[in-house]
């Protein structure tokens, strides 16, 4: 075990997003003494068996102890965050920095309810749409099956300090930048204790690399708090990260259409995903077998990364796209003030036309419920085939079609 200085820097700041990150990658650090700390590679802790799940409310047999039982309102956690991409031919790229904190403001078992602010250096809000307003997050306090909790990369121990404190902590490092993949690097507290929230994270980045593509993402721990056993007042589930919620989105691919239900859930401290094809309305999320689940500080750095994939202002169309018109677009019972986009798509007889439609306040009320994921892609987007004589037909296609909530009543 060796000590480091653990300094909460950040990957190209937002001031100097000209400028190369070279500098700034993440090394793994060398012992102070000289000495070298054992480094292996992660071994995978043994198969373990699925258990049986009715339902989304079921808590199986595979439920142990754990620090989000133990869940307090205030509890809370905060990093520094960046992000930057490299534009090709281009002098600047895209960035962002800034603040993200996650706190408890509520527990009613089984649920703990978070809020998940991103802020500027000043606490003010940030001017990328996606990351101007506070969502909530209800994060079930049990489990209902196991999630792989398993690192890549090779570990090594050692020592550091963050937010004022001392820390027994772990390094995973993951290089496959030799088969054009990125550069992992993570730090975690052997002993999560009071960062149970993000599973104990210290500091994580990812260095892009390969097929012209450069830029990076990093969180690093700035403060954390403990909390209270106050109850705290439950909050409306209207602008949700997601998890407590379902969408179905409607398809048609060459004539053949379909719906799709994606199903949104959150677990002591993972993020899940599911999608199914032709929900029923009776039951929108029965259950989360084979879901697709994130770690919260994974899904942290991937919503900073997407964030600035997006242009800063809304909607994300491109310079030269003509002029939109304004119409209400309407999903179920639910009207929505939209902006509609039409690009033509190829030349000869064969002209064919984009649609896009974008909800013109993707954070307004008339999308409240709905997740943050549907809220920055098209409500509606279709490909029509315009021949030279005739009206156009529609090819492609998928439009939101409806959404709502499963964690309903305080999550009861």
């Amino acid at each position: 075990m060796h000590r480091t200085s653990f300094r909460p820097f950040l990957l190209c700041a937002a001031l100097a997003l000209g400028t190369s990150c070279e500098s700034m990658k993440p090394r793994a650090t060398s012992p102070a003494n000289g000495t070298t700390a054992t480094e292996q590679p992660d071994v995978a802790p043994p198969p373990i068996a699925v258990a049986q799940q009715e339902d989304a409310g079921t808590v199986s047999s595979v439920t142990s102890a754990s620090p989000w039982q133990r869940a307090r309102v205030g509890d809370r956690v905060e990093y520094a965050f960046s992000a930057h991409r490299g534009r090709p031919g281009a002098e600047r790229g895209a960035g962002v920095a800034g603040h993200v904190s996650l706190e408890v403001v509520a527990v009613q078992a089984p649920w703990a309810w978070l809020t998940v602010t991103f802020t500027d250096d000043q606490g003010k809000p940030l001017p990328h749409p996606r990351l101007s307003q506070p969502r909530v997050l209800p994060m079930r306090m049990e489990q209902t099956q196991p999630w792989d909790t398993e690192h890549r990369g090779q570990r090594s121990t050692e020592q550091t300090t963050a937010a004022g404190r001392d820390w027994d902590a772990q390094r995973f490092l993951d290089d496959r930048r030799p088969s054009d993949g990125p550069l992992e690097n993570r730090l975690y507290a052997t002993k999560p204790g009071p960062l149970y929230l993000t599973h104990g994270l210290l500091d994580a980045s990812t260095t892009l690399s390969g097929f012209g593509v450069s830029g990076s993402q990093q969180l690093t721990l700035v403060s954390f708090r403990q909390g209270t056993d106050a109850v705290g007042a439950l909050p409306a589930l209207e602008r949700p990260w997601g998890p407590g919620t379902w969408y179905d989105v409607r398809q048609d691919v060459s004539g053949t259409p379909s719906v799709r239900r994606v199903c949104l859930g959150a677990e002591r401290g993972f993020l899940l995903r599911k999608e199914a094809t032709g929900p029923t309305g009776d039951a929108p999320c029965a259950n989360f077998l084979e879901a697709e689940a994130t770690p919260l500080e994974e899904a942290l750095l991937t919503t900073v990364s997407e964030a600035i994939r997006l242009p800063r202002q809304w909607p994300p169309v491109a310079a030269g796209t003509p002029p939109a018109r304004r119409e209400t677009f309407t999903v179920g019972q639910h009207p929505i003030p939209a902006v509609v986009f039409e690009a033509p798509l190829g030349e000869g007889l064969e002209r064919r036309a984009q649609v896009a439609t974008y909800a013109a306040e993707p954070w307004g009320a008339a999308l409240h419920g709905l997740a943050d994921e549907a809220r920055f892609t098209a409500l509606s987007e279709t490909v029509f085939r315009a021949p030279a004589k005739g009206p156009r037909v529609a090819e492609d296609g998928a439009s939101l079609a409806g959404w709502g909530r499963w964690v309903v009543d305080g999550g009861k």
